[in-house]
């Protein structure tokens, strides 16, 4: 009799766009190829590893989700403790109590799907000795070894259609608008939105920024009959003055400032220079939320079947990627050692200074 495959599918770190998919992706094509599988859903991301609490998965379970947002099986963040552990809130690991529960199950292989912390954990879930698949994703396209991460796109054309309505009502008022965009350490989402939805100025944790040569470009706009300006702001961003500051003194500044993120400090300052008037739109969860766009509705399942692909044929401790247009996967330990920050001479840079778009340098 042929023995029965049993996988854990886990959906970790925060939410994003094709979770579903990509969930849809590992289940159906496990069971289409394999037939004699056991798929279990752990809830709540880690936190039903540790617990032991999962649903056992039918075929039907991933029927009517392709489109929809969010993750059916939930998600939650795990202490970690870099290139070390992972704890709970009194600081004691946790990972013997996900060893005791993949032993219980007897399972294969663990299908872990997050972003950048999530990979640096699955490392040493793998290091545990515990056979783990990961899948990228996350909206700020900051992985390491991948091209893309899925909700990547779904979050650019969210963070593009917000900017897209900010145009009108800045034109009216004859104001300008800083919208801040999910990007703590990458700026990837702020810089194809800013690309694709027109924005005057495009401030990325990358590039340190100086507002007098924004407030320059804003001036000069006002000089060639533009009465508006639209900044489009990683919530990352940093000036040229606090990228010099060491981690303590960034962080009493931070407690100590009356602005309760960046883009408002940057609007505050900017109106104060340029004498306009200056308002802040912080589409914040939005961009995460709703359906995921076509693409990552296809890159999720692409990503899924791959994920099938390595645990038939027992290729463990690798993340599925796409590089050049091929889906491919990489060693883990890889993608969990580094960042994939955005590089100051990127070709997408180049583009939008030459568009004459500021960069705030």
């Amino acid at each position: 009799m042929k023995r029965t495959t049993k996988v854990a599918l886990i959906t970790s770190g925060g939410d994003c766009q094709g979770l579903n998919a990509a969930i849809r992706g590992v289940g159906k094509s496990l069971i289409q190829r394999l037939g004699n599988v056991e798929i279990y859903g752990m809830y709540d991301g880690y936190r039903g590893l540790i617990e032991g609490d999962y649903k056992f998965m039918q075929p039907k379970d991933f029927s009517g989700i392709l489109t929809e947002g969010g993750t059916i099986l939930g998600t939650s963040r795990q202490n970690y403790i870099p290139g070390r552990d992972i704890v709970d809130a009194e600081g004691n690991s946790v990972i013997p109590s996900m060893l005791q529960t993949y032993n219980r199950l007897n399972l294969d292989c663990l299908v872990i799907m997050g972003g950048n912390g999530t990979q640096k954990s699955a490392k040493l879930i793998s290091d545990a000795g515990m056979n783990v698949v990961t899948l990228p994703k996350t909206i700020d396209n900051d992985i390491w070894g991948t091209d893309t991460t899925f909700g990547f796109q779904s979050a650019v054309d969210i963070a593009t259609n917000v900017i897209d309505y900010i145009h009108s009502t800045a034109s009216s008022h004859s104001r300008i608008f800083v919208v801040e965009l999910m990007g703590r350490d990458a700026g990837w989402l702020t810089l194809n939105a800013g690309i694709g939805s027109g924005a005057d100025v495009i401030l990325i944790p990358e590039i340190p920024y100086d507002l007098e040569k924004v407030a320059e470009l804003i001036e000069e706009r006002k000089k060639h009959g533009r009465s508006f300006s639209i900044v489009a702001c990683a919530e990352g961003a940093v000036s040229v003055d606090d990228v010099k500051l060491d981690e303590e003194a960034s962080r009493r500044k931070r407690e100590n400032s009356r602005h309760s993120t960046v883009s408002y400090e940057i609007a505050d300052k900017l109106e104060k220079l340029t004498g306009q008037e200056t308002r802040v739109t912080v589409p914040g969860h939005y961009q995460r939320g709703g359906p995921p766009c076509p693409y990552d509705r296809v890159l999720a399942t692409q990503f899924g079947v791959a994920a099938a692909d390595l645990i038939i044929n027992r290729q463990y401790g690798r993340m599925v990627a796409i590089q050049g247009g091929e889906i491919v996967s990489i060693p883990l330990e890889d993608a969990a050692s580094k960042t994939k920050f955005l590089p100051v001479d990127h070709p997408m840079i180049q583009v939008a200074r030459r568009m004459g778009i500021s960069l705030g340098d």
